[in-house]
């Protein structure tokens, strides 16, 4: 049988809106990148009934649940085919995926950024979402990583008031006024590919809301667009606003196109992304030759 005529099982699941395909580590996909190309793609990719095609990414995950709590080794590849260290919301639908399968309230999952603690709980309206810790935010130039000896702290780039910020991956953070109003595409790119940032950054706006926390809009590097949801961005924001002294609370509410997540930044610890998690649909699709369109 050749390999283009086999087929993958795999799971449909979003975080408020950022969404991802799953797939057990165990299935054999020989070229993950071009499988990630083709089945993310969002005219073209997979779809359920009623929902849009494509995805934010494909999470890879290896399930170990001989440990206590059970762990979940999770590689997460974009639609460029590239493969990001870290994603709060792919981390959560991870935790999510491993939790069902093991009855487990509590997992740890093994990701290129580190090992993080994920749990079930109640939300605010009592309905089940995921927390996970997501490590210590640094403006380190050496850890964002920046090409230069100094943070970068509402540095001028591009018209815009950026500061740079690793969550897991680098992060360029920027307060205006009305996210609305931000040309995303046009203004986003260059400050994404600006020399400053070596390894590009994703690119996070964020506004101050009436009844407080954030709106957020993020370009991310690797899906080269916008998301309706980014949880290394929410806690980018969470944590440059507290740096800056532009919030006080101990839990943020940050609020993307899919939906609010809520953000803990303590002053000496990890950070805490907290939010639902929703399976859509399973299916199956080809594995996507390595020569294919």
């Amino acid at each position: 049988m050749s390999i283009s005529q086999r087929h993958v099982r795999y799971g449909k699941y979003h975080g408020t809106g950022n969404d991802f395909i799953v797939v057990d580590a165990d299935e054999y996909v020989p070229d993950r990148g071009a499988f990630a190309a083709h089945h993310c793609d969002r005219v073209n990719g997979i779809a359920g009934d009623g929902e849009r095609a494509g995805a934010d990414g494909v999470l890879f995950l290896a399930l170990e649940d001989k440990y206590n709590p059970p762990r979940v080794v999770m590689t997460l590849v974009q639609p460029d085919g590239s493969t990001a260290e870290m994603c709060g919301n792919g981390a959560r639908v991870a935790a999510e995926w491993a939790m069902a399968r093991t009855g487990a309230s509590e997992v740890m999952i093994d990701t290129q950024a580190g090992t993080r603690h994920a749990r079930r709980i109640d939300g605010p309206d009592g309905g089940p979402e995921v927390a996970i810790e997501m490590g210590e935010p640094s403006f380190a130039p050496e850890v964002v990583p920046l090409d230069r000896d100094e943070p970068l702290v509402e540095g001028q780039l591009e018209g815009y008031a950026v500061t740079g910020i690793n969550t897991g991956v680098p992060h360029a953070v920027i307060f205006v006024d009305d996210v609305a109003a931000v040309d995303l595409a046009a203004d986003a790119p260059p400050i994404r590919h600006h020399d400053v940032f070596p390894e590009g950054a994703n690119v996070t706006f964020a506004a101050p809301r009436d009844t407080g926390g954030y709106d957020q809009r993020t370009f991310e590097r690797g899906v080269e667009g916008e998301t309706l949801s980014c949880g290394t961005g929410a806690v980018a924001i969470a944590a440059v606003a507290a740096h800056l002294g532009r919030c006080e609370d101990d839990v943020v509410t940050v609020s993307p196109p899919g939906g609010d997540l809520r953000v803990e930044v303590p002053d000496d610890g990890p950070a805490v992304l907290y939010g639902p998690v929703a399976h859509e649909f399973d299916g199956e699709v080809p594995v996507t030759p390595p020569t294919a369109d």
